[in-house]
């Protein structure tokens, strides 16, 4: 491969990936309204939705910011955060 295309491959590599990271931002901002929670503690409930409906977290978050544009948020997800965001209520 030359070296030409290895860098633009990279380069459209990290703009994914900061694309991915602004989307993944954006929701655990939405989960830090919603649940009143920490943004470190966003993370980990946005996770532990992602762990336990087996979907990547760049789709729970994707899933997530759409949502209240009319998005639709997949019953899976919509029901794990849900139980997450109840389960860190009743700790408090």
């Amino acid at each position: 491969m030359d070296e030409n295309r290895r860098l633009r491959e990279e380069n459209h590599q990290l703009k994914e990936g900061m694309q991915t990271r602004a989307r993944i931002d954006r929701a655990m901002g939405m989960v830090v309204v919603l649940g009143g929670v920490t943004p470190d503690h966003a993370w980990d409930l946005l996770r532990e939705v992602s762990m336990n409906t087996h979907t990547k977290l760049r789709i729970v978050a994707e899933a997530l910011v759409a949502w209240p544009a009319g998005g639709a948020l997949p019953d899976d997800v919509g029901h794990a955060l849900g139980i997450a965001l109840a389960a860190h209520t009743s700790a408090r």
